[in-house]
C-alpha cells in the first residue's frame, strides 16, 4: 500500500472519529460500554477521547458499597452527558440518565393504569421514601394500606407494587400508593364471599368494633353488623357487657345484601334461647308462687324465676270485676298462680289466680 493511501486512510479515521465526538454533547443522553471497573468507579467508553470515570455514587441510588455491585466490564449503559473536557476527560452519571428515561417510563404507567415496583428505604414524616428505579418517591401513610399502621418502619427495605398518582417531573415529584390495589384485591374477595354467604347459615367471625348500636364483625373478610338487641338474650345497655373487641365468635346471618354490601349478624341466635331451657321446667295446670313485679292496665307480671316472668290477665286476678290490678295485687306482693298456657313461640307464659282459688274451693 502506497503512503498516499495509507494517510488517506488515516485522515479518514480521524475525520469519523472527530464527526462521532462532534456528536457527543454535554446535557445529552448516550450509549457507552464499560471497560473497567474497580470499587469506587467504572470507566465507560462513550466514542470520546478518552473513557470517562463515573464515581459509584453516579452508578445507582442509594450509593452503592462498590461500583462492581452495579456493572461488569463489557455492559452497555446509558449515561448522561453533566460535563466534557478536564483532566478525566468529562463528568457522567448513569443515575441522572436513569432519572430521565425513569420520567418518561412513569408517565406511561400512569396514562396506561399500570403499577410499578417500588424499593421502601426509609420513613419521613407523613410517609415513607421509596425508588422506583433511580427516582425517589413518597407513598403517604394513609396510602400504604387500607388500615392505620402505627409503625411503618416495617416496610422499610421492602419491594412493594404500588400506583403513580402524581407526576411532576419540573418538581421532581413522585407520589405512589397501594390503596387502589389493595381495594381492588378486596372487592374481588368480598364479591367472592357475598356469593358464597347465604342467610341461614352459621360461620366464624372476629369482633372489629362495638358502636352503641351494635357490634361490627369480620366473617371473612367482610364486616357485617349485629344490632344489639341480636347480641343476647339478655337485654343489655351496651355491647360491651358482652363482647369485646378481637373475641372469636359465632355468629348467624340473618341477610345478605350484595348490592348495597351489607350484612346483617345475629349473636343470639347461635345460642340456646334461655327463656325456653327455663320453660321446660314448667307444664300448664301446674301451681307456683311468684312475685308481683309489675302492673298494667291489662294485668299484672309476675316473676317465675329471676329473668322469667308470666302474665296474670285482669280477668284471673280477681273473681270479682275489676279496673286496675292493684285492686287485687300490689308490686312485691307473692302470689299463687297456676299456669294456663307456655306459648314457646310467642315466648309468653300465662298464669291465674282465679284457677288456684277454684281448685281450693272443691
Amino acid at each position: 500500500m502506497s503512503d498516499d493511501v495509507k494517510n488517506s486512510e488515516d485522515m479518514g479515521s480521524l475525520l469519523d472519529a472527530a464527526g462521532d465526538m462532534e456528536s457527543i454533547r454535554e446535557g445529552e443522553i448516550v450509549e457507552g460500554t464499560v471497560v473497567q471497573v474497580n470499587r469506587s468507579e467504572a470507566f465507560v467508553d462513550i466514542g470520546y477521547k478518552q473513557e470517562i470515570p463515573i464515581p459509584k455514587r453516579e452508578l445507582a441510588t442509594p450509593e452503592p458499597e462498590s461500583a462492581e455491585d452495579v456493572v461488569k466490564v463489557g455492559d452497555k449503559i446509558e449515561v448522561y452527558i453533566q460535563s466534557l473536557g478536564g483532566e478525566n476527560g468529562g463528568a457522567l452519571s448513569k443515575v441522572k440518565a436513569d432519572r430521565m428515561s425513569g420520567w418518561k417510563d412513569l408517565e406511561a404507567v400512569k396514562e396506561n393504569g399500570g403499577t410499578v415496583q417500588a424499593k421502601v428505604a426509609s420513613v419521613v414524616k407523613g410517609g415513607l421514601v421509596a425508588y422506583v428505579g433511580e427516582i425517589r418517591g413518597f407513598i403517604p401513610a394513609s396510602q400504604m394500606e387500607l388500615h392505620f399502621v402505627k409503625d411503618l418502619s416495617i416496610y422499610v427495605d421492602q419491594t412493594i407494587e404500588a400506583v403513580p398518582i402524581e407526576i411532576d417531573k419540573a418538581k421532581q415529584r413522585l407520589v405512589l400508593s397501594r390503596r387502589p390495589l389493595l381495594e381492588k384485591e378486596r372487592d374481588g374477595k368480598q364479591q367472592e364471599l357475598f356469593e358464597k354467604l347465604q342467610a341461614g347459615q352459621i360461620c366464624k367471625g372476629v369482633v372489629k368494633r362495638l358502636v352503641d348500636y351494635g357490634a361490627f364483625i369480620d366473617v371473612g373478610g367482610i364486616d357485617g353488623l349485629a344490632h344489639i338487641s341480636d347480641l343476647s338474650w339478655e337485654r343489655i345497655t351496651n355491647p360491651s357487657e358482652v363482647l369485646k373487641v378481637g373475641d372469636e365468635i359465632d355468629v348467624y346471618i340473618k341477610n345478605v345484601d350484595p348490592e348495597k354490601k351489607r350484612i346483617s349478624l345475629s349473636v343470639k341466635n347461635t345460642q340456646q334461647d334461655p327463656w325456653l331451657d327455663k320453660a321446660e321446667k314448667y307444664s300448664e295446670g301446674q301451681e307456683i308462687e311468684g312475685k308481683i313485679v309489675k302492673l298494667a292496665k291489662f294485668g299484672a307480671f309476675m316473676e317465675i324465676e329471676p329473668g322469667f316472668d308470666g302474665l296474670i290477665p285482669m280477668g284471673e286476678l280477681s273473681d270479682r270485676r275489676i279496673e286496675n290490678a292493684e285492686e287485687a295485687v300490689q308490686l312485691n306482693e307473692t302470689v299463687k298462680v297456676k299456669i294456663m298456657r307456655i306459648d314457646k313461640q310467642r315466648k309468653r307464659i300465662s298464669l291465674s289466680i282465679n284457677r288456684v282459688k277454684r281448685s281450693a274451693e272443691k
